[in-house]
């Protein structure tokens, strides 16, 4: 069976494990099925996400021109704390601005490698988690808006880690902890301004993925070098394909890229 689209993140579904749909050209593979089985990824084409040309892609599923130009690629995604819609300042398009940045948003802890900190709209829970890997999350506060949330992570940032060890990661190099005690104690560094938003009555989610092998010595498949690649598929882990051979595939890394998937 042969399978062909634009790569972009896998679309997710809290269940115990986690359920993985890949969205293709008119179709969809449920992932979760064919774990186990010899798959085929070519490369074919570029198709930006925006213009949807046959264009290099550049960054985040952009050609160069359109990185520089969508709102959705503008610094305020990264750095949330520059989120300006809440003073009805424009970056790129204010509507647009307005529309994601003006609604709840969640600081939470995620324990994935390590505990970090991060920021993600109150829709996006717990997808955001699942995406990064995490075994485990916490709602620190919920705020109003973007920059709030963007703000009280930028403080916390000074006590906890913000970045994710995807190698760790990937190769189940966790440890549980008490994720409620270590938000107890930041408490007292959070931002004046969103202390009344702190929630202290959750409690951590647990996250479980399809994986019937994780990998001992990691080898990233790179479609600009390897543009094609057959392996078996042993799991799936945040957005990684994890193959038998250790091979493992970002596929929110490649989004913007046209490939054909065949099972084998």
């Amino acid at each position: 069976m042969q399978y062909q689209g634009v790569l972009r993140k896998m679309q997710t579904e809290f269940t115990d494990p986690i359920n993985y749909y890949l969205i293709m050209d008119g179709d969809f593979i449920q992932m979760n099925q064919i774990i186990g089985k010899r798959i085929h990824i070519e490369f074919v084409k570029y198709e930006c996400l925006a213009c949807g040309e046959n264009k290099k892609i550049f960054r985040q599923g952009y050609c160069y021109d359109d990185f520089y130009k969508v709102p959705q690629a503008a610094d305020w995604i990264m750095k949330p704390e520059l989120s300006k819609a809440h003073l009805d300042e424009e970056e790129r398009d204010l509507e647009y601005e307005k529309k994601v940045q003006l609604q709840p948003h969640i600081v939470y802890l995620a324990n994935s490698s390590n505990i970090k900190v991060g920021v993600t709209r109150k829709t996006q829970v717990p997808t955001r988690w699942i995406d990064q890997g995490a075994h485990e999350a916490i709602e620190i506060v919920e705020v109003p808006n973007r920059y709030l949330a963007g703000i009280t992570e930028l403080a916390l940032k000074e006590h906890v880690a913000d970045k994710t060890n995807w190698r760790k990661m990937l190769k189940n190099e966790i440890e549980d902890v008490n994720l409620a005690e270590h938000r107890d104690a930041l408490k007292k560094y959070i931002p004046e301004e969103a202390q009344q938003y702190y929630i202290d009555t959750n409690e951590e989610t647990h996250i479980h993925f399809p994986v019937e092998r994780y990998p001992e010595k990691l080898k990233t498949l790179n479609l600009d070098k390897t543009p094609a690649y057959d392996g078996t598929l042993k799991g799936i882990k945040g957005q990684y394909l994890i193959f038998e051979d250790d091979t493992v595939f970002n596929v929110r890394s490649w989004e913007g890229y046209v490939v054909r998937m065949e099972l084998l």
